[in-house]
């Protein structure tokens, strides 16, 4: 809807549209986005992801894992709280380990622009996803039941 709503001013400012004609667009454009509020238009994503953020996982074994993790792939460790939980640093994003009974994917999480916990657990919302808040954090199931976390761009950095 930005997108035509910008087409329909420039139009106008290079006098290619009366202003009689710029308003019947601005009040159908509006008119079409109130009939859609409810579904997110399927051209139009609901957030824009910029990247991978981080990647967590469930270990049943928080130091064993880490060793592994430093050794094999030379993540360095940035924050150690075994037996609970160890953070490694990848380059721009990071892998959290986490003491789990079972291990699995905990959850991955990526960075989007202008993050704001309420703003995006009523977009989730709109579009009939009942997101998790916890503290600050925001995740939600994907189709398959994968726990996805989203967050600021600087989140980690």
């Amino acid at each position: 809807m930005e997108a035509t709503l910008s087409h329909l001013i420039d139009q106008y400012d290079q006098g290619k549209l009366t202003r009689r004609q710029l308003l019947a667009g601005l009040v159908a454009t509006a008119s079409l986005g109130s009939a859609t509020s409810g579904a997110q238009a399927a051209s139009e994503p609901t957030f824009q992801a910029t990247r991978l953020n981080h990647i967590a996982l469930s270990v049943t074994d928080v130091a064993r894992s880490r060793d592994f993790y430093v050794q094999h792939l030379g993540l360095p460790v940035t924050s150690d709280s075994s037996p609970y939980n160890c953070f490694l640093d990848c380059g721009p994003n990071f892998v959290a380990l986490f003491r789990g009974s079972k291990a699995g994917m905990h959850h991955y999480c990526y960075s989007i622009p202008d993050y704001d916990q309420q703003d995006a657990a009523d977009r989730l919302r709109e579009v009939d996803i009942e997101p998790s808040l916890q503290g600050q954090r925001i995740y939600f199931p994907d189709p398959d039941g994968l726990t996805v976390q989203l967050a600021s761009e600087t989140h980690g950095a």
